[in-house]
């Protein structure tokens, strides 16, 4: 297997495990994909690690000398927002439930393949970057009198709406989603042939006629010339 060195910008993981046996071979694993690795043998380790650095993501074991992972886990919940799988022999149902119940993000019982760690890993990292990314993305733009909502497709101006057809809304929601970037004339059409390409302008300039005071000079929908458009947002 290749190795991908770790950079500093990649997802740094909290390995917590009293075996240190483990925590080698994990380390080693999780860092030969790419990611940086700090490494604790104990709840009150791993707590004191929490205090100084920010953490992506924690790998817990259950079963440790002094506070369990389940308390530590249970505990953690109350302060910090930190994704985190537990590692444990115990596989009755009871447990995993239990882990769960208590905010665990996922749960894997010994013995495992660590190539099945990393994927849950990258697994719970994807799904929060999605999440995050849900979380940042506008619900609606402004440009100029112009107000688009991207929820209900609607475009106000100065608070009365304007009536857009449903393939004007469609373009609109395009533009909005990518605000100030380059929306290419393939990726307005999905047909890169001329009579696509021309289809295309001709919605365009229906377009500014009922969003730009002069549409032979556009200032909010402007043309990238030989690319496609962009909506100049406020």
């Amino acid at each position: 297997m290749a190795h991908i060195r770790p950079v500093d910008d990649a997802a740094h993981i909290l390995l917590v495990d009293d075996d240190s046996r483990i925590r080698i071979l994990l380390s080693s694993y999780l860092k030969e994909n790419g990611y940086r690795v700090s490494e604790a043998a104990t709840a009150a380790d791993a707590e004191n690690k929490l205090q100084g650095l920010d953490f992506d993501l924690m790998i817990l074991d259950v079963m440790m000398p002094g506070e369990s992972g389940f308390d530590f886990a249970k505990r953690l919940r109350g302060i910090r927002d930190i994704p985190i799988i537990l590692l444990t022999a115990l596989s009755e149902a009871t447990d995993r439930i239990n882990g769960l119940e208590i905010g665990a993000d996922d749960y894997i019982t010994k013995p495992f393949e660590p190539r099945e760690l990393v994927l849950r890993v990258s697994n719970i990292l994807k799904r929060l970057q999605t999440d995050q990314a849900a979380l940042e993305k506008p619900t609606e733009v402004v440009f100029g009198p112009f107000k688009f909502d991207l929820e209900r497709l609607e475009l106000h101006r100065d608070n009365e709406r304007v009536r857009l057809t449903d393939r004007e809304r469609q373009l609109l929601k395009l533009f909005a989603e990518q605000p100030r970037e380059t929306v290419s004339r393939y990726d307005l059409t999905g047909d890169g042939n001329a009579l696509g390409e021309r289809t295309a302008d001709v919605q365009i300039n229906r377009l500014r006629r009922k969003i730009e005071p002069n549409p032979a000079d556009p200032s909010y929908l402007q043309t990238v010339r030989g690319i496609g458009y962009r909506l100049m947002t406020d």
